[in-house]
């Protein structure tokens, strides 16, 4: 009895981790694939191990896990909890202004839906003495709630993946970029929102002159901002992309015009697309630096089958068990009006 309570209590660390969402993987410009930060690198790290090139930015969200509402004003909302540029390159990856960056991010439940945001932040001088809290971060592309579909919803079905056109006038030189997925599924409430930011290195060449002032990382948004303190499942869908002005919109974020969706997801729903690696219509190439110590991150697996009731089988894998486990949230959530990412 107590092995079969210790093995279960194992298997739900593994389901809060599986369902904790994702990350960038890395980005594709022109067909050719550059390495993002990996959470096995943070071990390797630890370890003293040596991890390949890459132009993500070291970050301990070792959970998959996001920064709350209540934490916009702490330097974990620039680029994700205790980042840092350490050890990311700014020589890999370079974009001419007007082209397109892909970004793939891992395996990202479609119940999360939100808007996807991206933001560049310029700068000069050695990546690794760069000051997140100095950084003055414009928009450049941001998607909501368009045509019946979450944005981050439809990233799922573009393999995991956004497209980012960087601006022609954009001016030439060293780049942060912040992308980022907000997570509305429990924003209806206060401190519901999630945020999930992510910073890589990339190079902006091209003829471009126009260099915009940005924002602060810790003055992008507020708690109550109408598109952080939102609900997604109203009948009729209004939704303000949260953040300043889109650079060359000449304005504040516009609403997106109202629609109503063809079927509301449940508050309580959790299916996951998963996707095994990032991909996209131009297949991204390995660019080998390094043999890295930290292993690579396993395949991702196909959906969880239904449970078919309230008891276990006897025999499941971890997924038969989120998908169970999620299910017994879902029934209590009348009883205790809590919403699922209390226990996700």
């Amino acid at each position: 009895m107590y092995k079969t309570i210790t093995s279960l209590s194992a298997i739900a660390a593994l389901a809060a981790t599986a369902t904790a969402h994702g990350t960038v993987t890395g980005i594709t410009i022109d067909g050719v694939f550059s390495q993002g930060f990996k959470l096995d690198y943070y071990y390797a790290k630890q370890n003293g191990g040596e991890t390949p090139e890459h132009v993500g930015w070291y970050a301990e969200n070792l959970d998959n896990g996001f920064v709350e509402p209540n934490s916009f004003s702490d330097p974990d909302i620039i680029c994700h909890k205790a980042a840092s540029p350490e050890g990311s390159s700014d020589s890999m990856a370079k974009v001419t202004a007007g082209g397109v960056v892909e970004f793939h991010w891992s395996v990202w439940p479609d119940s999360h839906m939100g808007p996807v945001i991206t933001y560049v932040a310029p700068y000069t001088g050695d990546i690794a003495a760069v000051k997140k809290e100095e950084l003055k971060w414009t928009k450049i592309d941001a998607a909501g709630y368009e045509n019946g579909e979450w944005a981050a919803v439809k990233m799922i079905g573009q393999n995991n993946t956004w497209p980012v056109t960087v601006p022609e006038s954009l001016a030439a030189g060293k780049y942060v970029f912040r992308h980022e997925i907000i997570a509305l599924h429990g924003a209806g409430e206060a401190n519901g929102a999630q945020n999930y930011p992510q910073c890589l290195n990339i190079e902006v060449t091209g003829s471009g002159t126009e260099t915009p002032e940005g924002v602060v990382g810790t003055e992008l948004y507020t708690p109550t901002d109408p598109g952080i303190l939102f609900s997604p499942y109203a009948a009729t869908i209004d939704y303000t992309i949260p953040g300043p002005a889109l650079f060359g919109s000449g304005g504040s974020s516009t609403p997106t015009t109202p629609s109503t969706p063809s079927a509301a997801p449940s508050p309580s729903g959790n299916s996951t697309t998963p996707i095994s690696s990032p991909a996209s219509s131009a297949s991204p190439v390995a660019t080998p630096v390094a043999t890295p110590v930290a292993e690579e991150e396993p395949a991702a697996s196909s959906a969880a089958p239904s449970t078919g009731g309230d008891e276990l089988p006897e025999s499941f894998t971890i997924d038969t068990f989120i998908t169970w486990l999620e299910g017994k949230a879902s029934g209590s959530a009348s009883k205790a009006r809590r919403h699922a990412r209390s226990f996700f």
